[in-house]
């Protein structure tokens, strides 16, 4: 079964065809990834501080059906061949995915073809499973596992029972992590996305200049804070004045320093209540140098495998829409959608996803 996944939530076009035989079979799950094409909006963006939700939009709907031409060319399929469609059904900018969903239930309804909405975290949740570092002989084996999503909006510990059934063990009770990079990042004059250049800037630093909070480090929780280290930063900032580079290289580290010790402690918490002995690392955060280094002394010291998607997907991306409409129709095929609404939900728990 090829699956084309649509990927329009935010300011990253994404589009994939995945080929499900590659799950189902003993070959690798990510040799199934016949082609993806990105388009990124950062550089636009980038000139207001932020995303502008409208521009957004716009943007989506001007490259969306170029990109569709040219991963279907990469794949070597033509429209017709696809045997259904995934795309991003929530949560995200309103606009932004209601262009994915009517492009999406456009070719369904013309084609005849199956189609399914996915929800943003759960491709987030599932795309360490293209990992090539996972055999074939482990797909099997791999369920319950641990996985950690931390990304601009988001940042959770789940519990994966199984496609489609997930627990939700701690969450940020306000601002996610990567969202704290990207505030440092303005406070430290940093170029928009802030969480590479805060990571990047950190690796030049000085430890001990700085000491800044664990928000919940020692809780009987496993919840997240990350608005009070936001809050320490600004402070610092406030009371240094004018500050050298060296300055803000040395706040950077300690920073840093501070968001990856809090994950990790998180994430040995949880290895220990679940006995899961995988952990999976999903989002944009997840490619953070500094976090992979503490998850890898973890994974030594619990003897726990870490698996990520491959960089290249650790960013919002077509990939983990396609693979995880694929995953979600094997398993369920009565979850394609049979309705042509644009039932877009910008705000929506993973909670609420049932297998």
């Amino acid at each position: 079964m090829y699956i084309l996944g649509i990927e329009t939530s935010c300011d990253e076009t994404g589009i994939a065809v995945y080929d499900s035989r590659f799950w189902e079979s003993n070959e690798p799950a990510h040799l199934g990834l016949l082609g993806q094409s990105l388009f990124s909006q950062v550089k636009m963006h980038e000139l207001y501080g932020g995303v502008v939700p409208e521009l957004a939009s716009r943007d989506h709907i001007r490259i969306s059906l170029p990109l569709i031409e040219d991963c279907l060319k990469k794949s070597q399929l033509k429209l017709p061949e696809i045997d259904a469609l995934a795309y991003t059904k929530g949560p995200g900018l309103a606009g932004a995915l209601l262009v994915g969903t009517s492009i999406a239930k456009s070719i369904a309804f013309g084609l005849s073809k199956k189609i399914i909405g996915i929800h943003h975290l759960e491709g987030h949740l599932l795309s360490p499973l293209l990992s090539p570092e996972l055999k074939s002989s482990s797909k099997l084996h791999l369920f319950p596992f641990l996985a950690l999503l931390v990304s601009g909006g988001h940042t959770q510990i789940m519990l994966v029972k199984d496609i489609g059934v997930y627990e939700t063990l701690g969450e940020t009770l306000d601002d996610a992590a990567g969202e704290a990079f990207d505030k440092t990042a303005k406070l430290l004059g940093l170029s928009y996305p802030g969480g590479p250049a805060v990571s990047q800037l950190a690796e030049k630093g000085h430890r001990g200049r700085f000491q800044l909070p664990r928000p919940l480090l020692h809780s009987k929780t496993l919840d997240f804070s990350f608005a009070g280290l936001k809050t320490a930063v600004l402070t610092q900032v406030k009371s240094s004045g004018p500050m050298s580079e060296q300055l803000k290289a040395d706040l950077a580290i300690a920073f840093v320093d501070a968001v990856v010790e809090v994950l990790c402690k998180k994430v040995n918490d949880a290895l220990t209540l679940t006995g899961c002995k995988t952990l999976v690392v999903a989002g944009g955060v997840g490619a953070n140098t500094q976090l992979r280094d503490g998850l890898k002394k973890l994974g030594k010291k619990t003897n726990a495998k870490i698996l990520y998607p491959p960089l290249d997907l650790c960013t919002d991306n077509g990939a983990m829409i396609a693979f995880a409409g694929a995953l979600k129709l094997l398993k369920n095929p009565s979850l394609a959608d049979s309705s042509l609404g644009f039932d877009v939900k910008p705000r929506w728990p993973l909670s609420e996803v049932l297998s």
